[in-house]
């Protein structure tokens, strides 16, 4: 009788808090809504033995903030007609791939409806199987950027849709240990065919460097009170000119520092509000 495999699961959030928590294994630390209207957003979650594959589809912009978990490589995705999140400032476009390595931090910011899918793989398992296939251990840079055959990242959107499928339409096909294994190593084979096989686009320096910069911004938000901070006094902690801090924060959170503080403490005043109504009863 074949063993189940872990959990895989389909959820429906109208709570970002619900939503980021569900995300938190992604490294998913934050998540700041930037549009108005009412928060939806649909999350599948499939666990195989050592590929973990998701998929999103939400309805209103938002900004994520993402520390890659030790040991992990993260892998973002195109899919579907929607617009998919811009990654650390760089807009993913058709027929490329993201990849973001151990311990890296990352903005993922919306602009309005979107949906997209990404893939967590243990590093090792990552360069064991590039060794394996390829006769030459996959070794990736910190932040990358793929342009993979065409053929093989094709395939690689298939399976993982396939595999979101099942559980969406709640199969227990996944469920078999045999029919699960051999999914993951289709996924496994053709995720190292996209990134052996791929041309990789370089990423400026500027991007980076500005990615550096959110990340502290972020960081330093977290530990000071929001409404006590300004300008002149996050520029002199991060050590940056106005003007590099303004462009840095348009290019990674789509806003300039002081409307990135507003919708913070907008939000922060939100779920107090929220927490009081419910408390009442």
């Amino acid at each position: 009788m074949a063993k189940e495999m872990p959990a895989s699961v389909t959820s429906v959030f109208s709570e970002p808090d619900d939503f980021q928590a569900a995300l938190r294994a992604d490294g998913v630390l934050s998540l700041l809504v930037t549009g108005p209207g009412r928060f939806r957003a649909r999350l599948t979650q499939v666990t195989l033995q050592d590929l973990y594959l998701s998929a999103g589809d939400e309805q209103l912009s938002r900004i994520v903030f993402v520390a890659v978990p030790a040991d992990i490589i993260l892998v973002a995705l195109p899919i579907g007609d929607r617009p998919a999140p811009i990654w650390g400032g760089m807009a993913m476009q058709a027929g490329e791939v993201l990849t973001f390595g151990p311990g890296e931090l990352i903005h993922a910011r919306t602009g309005g409806p979107c949906r997209w899918c990404a893939i967590r793989s243990p590093s090792k398992y990552l360069a064991r199987y590039g060794r394996a296939l390829n006769g030459a251990e996959l070794v990736l840079q910190p932040t990358a950027r793929w342009r993979p055959p065409r053929t093989a990242l094709r395939q690689l959107r298939h399976l993982h849709h396939a595999a979101v499928r099942r559980v969406e339409a709640r199969s227990d096909v996944l469920a078999d240990l045999e029919a699960a294994h051999g999914l993951e190593q289709q996924l496994i084979h053709a995720l190292v065919e996209c990134l052996a096989n791929g041309s990789a686009i370089e990423v400026p320096p500027s991007t980076i460097e500005h990615r550096d910069i959110a990340a502290r911004f972020e960081a330093l938000l977290k530990d000071q009170p929001v409404p006590g901070l300004r300008i002149a006094e996050i520029r002199k902690r991060l050590d940056v000119s106005a003007p590099t801090l303004r462009i840095a924060c348009e290019e990674q959170l789509g806003m300039g520092p002081l409307a990135y503080i507003r919708c913070r403490s907008q939000q922060t005043s939100r779920v107090i509000a929220r927490m009081k109504s419910v408390c009442k009863f």
